[in-house]
């Protein structure tokens, strides 16, 4: 965990919209994302930024945030609102696939998977702070995200998981017998198991990494995942942490109305099915901060950013 290579910017990609929230690459070595005023943007021609074409595929009614591509190259979508949609990439019309989980409204959703056999599990990171008091569950620590799961053709989502501090980015396992879930708020990954005797039980994956994990990506099943880190640790939120629920609710609630500024420091990891650390790539005074994605295409990583009006693409380590 300690051994760390920099994080080597090749350019910067500007977007004609705000916060790529997620970053996902299709078949054809583009780049998905959406961004805040609820476009879902393609960027091609990765490889010159002076020929990079930005093209709107859809637009939908809330925020994007987690994207999962499906292999009929509809797109699912996490709206931050509250919802979970399918968009037909191809004439941008979009489905509302459920809004709510256990008889309760949905808030907050956050990033999504599919399984073969159209199964679709997605995350809540919080059922008491919107997106924009993120911070405020970070502060509190709430513990009210959830996993939860859409069987095909159901209206409504289960929730199969719960208790966690900021669920938030999520992938299959590479066999698909697990999940792994990002924990912003605990600085963790959390596996959940799909199959086995172990099957619908959760254990620690990884724990005390070196940020707050946000949303990951898989390329490919023997390869590795890829996890975002949106800014390193902080030691006096940790201490906070252990506070009482009271104390915690306060300094939430003035967490709200400090100006928040990212830190400098970017930072992603690549890690194996058994919580290994194959890379951590840090650089510090990035002009590209709050890193909210990573996916890898081409050789190169790509990062997306709640923070920022563009896409980052960085060289890529060999694995």
């Amino acid at each position: 965990m300690d051994r760390r290579t920099a994080l080597v910017p090749l350019r910067y990609v500007a977007l004609p919209g705000h916060g790529p929230e997620d970053v996902v690459a299709d078949c054809a070595g583009g780049i998905l994302t959406g961004v805040a005023d609820g476009r879902i943007l393609r960027v091609g021609g990765l490889d010159d930024p002076t020929a990079a074409r930005v093209e709107c595929l859809a637009e939908i009614a809330g925020r994007p945030l987690g994207l999962e591509l499906l292999p009929d190259g509809d797109l699912l979508v996490c709206s931050a609102d509250g919802a979970l949609l399918r968009v037909d990439l191809g004439g941008g019309r979009v489905q509302v696939l459920t809004e709510t989980a256990a008889g309760e409204r949905l808030r907050f959703c956050s990033n999504v998977v599919a399984l073969p056999d159209g199964t679709v599990y997605f995350t809540v990171s919080s059922r008491v702070h919107p997106l924009r008091d993120w911070m405020g569950d970070i502060v509190e620590h709430s513990g009210t995200g959830r996993l939860l799961r859409l069987a095909p053709g159901a209206r409504e989502a289960e929730v199969v998981l719960e208790g966690l501090q900021f669920a938030n980015g999520l992938v299959r396992g590479g066999d698909d017998s697990c999940l792994i879930v990002a924990e912003t708020g605990a600085c963790r990954l959390t596996r959940f198991r799909l199959t086995g005797p172990r099957a619908g039980q959760a254990e620690p994956l990884a724990e005390n990494l070196p940020g707050f994990p946000d949303n990951m990506w898989r390329g490919a099943p023997d390869g590795p995942v890829w996890v975002a880190l949106a800014g390193p640790r902080v030691p006096p939120l940790g201490l906070l942490h252990r506070a009482a629920p009271a104390v915690r609710r306060r300094a939430a609630r003035l967490a709200l109305h400090v100006p928040y500024r990212p830190s400098g420091t970017t930072g992603v990891l690549a890690i194996d099915d058994d919580g290994r650390v194959l890379h951590r790539l840090t650089r510090r005074g990035s002009g590209f901060r709050m890193v909210t994605s990573v996916c890898e295409t081409g050789g190169r990583l790509v990062l997306g950013s709640l923070w920022e009006r563009g896409i980052a693409i960085c060289e890529a380590p060999v694995i």
